[in-house]
């Protein structure tokens, strides 16, 4: 078997007589996957976390009433919900190359690692992790994620 790459195709001899063409991913396609993945369990998470505080009913922690929403636990529930749709919007565009997406997803990975470190002294780990994704996020989003050259 022959295999040769060249700069828009990869061509493979399994026998003699017959030569296969494949054509070649497109620059950066695994990282604007990997993107738009990370975006997309994001959203479904965002999702599960409103449907928790939709239905829960049990006492709050006294300092909520501090929280930048309010005392409400409906307030955060709304707020995920609509964070969870707009991840889960910005991860199918990006996956189809959309460059509005693109930007949300530049933003959306942006504050996310950044409310991240405000848990480093509860999670230090899981709040690591988070700000590593969403530093990769917005790498693939920028390095990958613009209109082709002509």
């Amino acid at each position: 078997m022959t295999t040769t790459s060249g700069r828009d195709r990869t061509v493979s001899a399994a026998t003699d007589d017959q030569l296969v063409v494949y054509p070649d991913a497109q620059r950066g396609s695994g990282w604007l996957f990997f993107a738009g993945t990370v975006m997309g369990i994001a959203g479904i998470m965002r999702i599960v976390d409103s449907i928790w505080a939709f239905s829960y009913h049990g006492a709050l922690p006294d300092n909520l009433k501090d929280g930048v929403l309010g005392s409400d636990l409906k307030s955060y529930a709304w707020a995920w919900l609509a964070v969870g749709c707009v991840l889960i919007l910005a991860s199918f565009l990006v996956l189809v190359r959309s460059q509005f997406a693109r930007w949300i997803g530049i933003i959306a990975a942006a504050f996310g690692a950044i409310s991240a470190v405000a848990w480093m002294p509860y999670y230090p780990i899981w709040s690591l992790t988070y700000v590593g994704l969403g530093v990769m996020v917005i790498y693939a989003l920028t390095r990958y994620g613009g209109r082709e050259a002509i």
